[in-house]
């Protein structure tokens, strides 16, 4: 693979780094609902999020791409 640009680098900072924060809120507002239906969503919506975070840290890793932060 090519090297990224600092610039595509600096947006997958920014993307996982927003995944991370979006799944913290998620993971908080789950807690506050109680339809089990509503709950059951939230819950498939936080796995989903995880994994859009474990296949950017993949790619991260694939191809060495080490000045970028963020995670679980």
């Amino acid at each position: 693979m090519r090297k990224l640009a600092e610039s595509e680098i600096m947006s997958l900072t920014n993307l996982l780094k927003m995944e991370n924060e979006g799944l913290a809120v998620a993971r908080g507002m789950q807690t506050l609902i109680s339809d089990n239906e509503l709950k059951k969503q939230a819950e498939a919506s936080i796995l989903v999020s995880e994994g859009r975070i474990k296949g950017i840290q993949q790619f991260i890793n694939e191809n060495k791409i080490t000045n970028v932060e963020g995670g679980q």
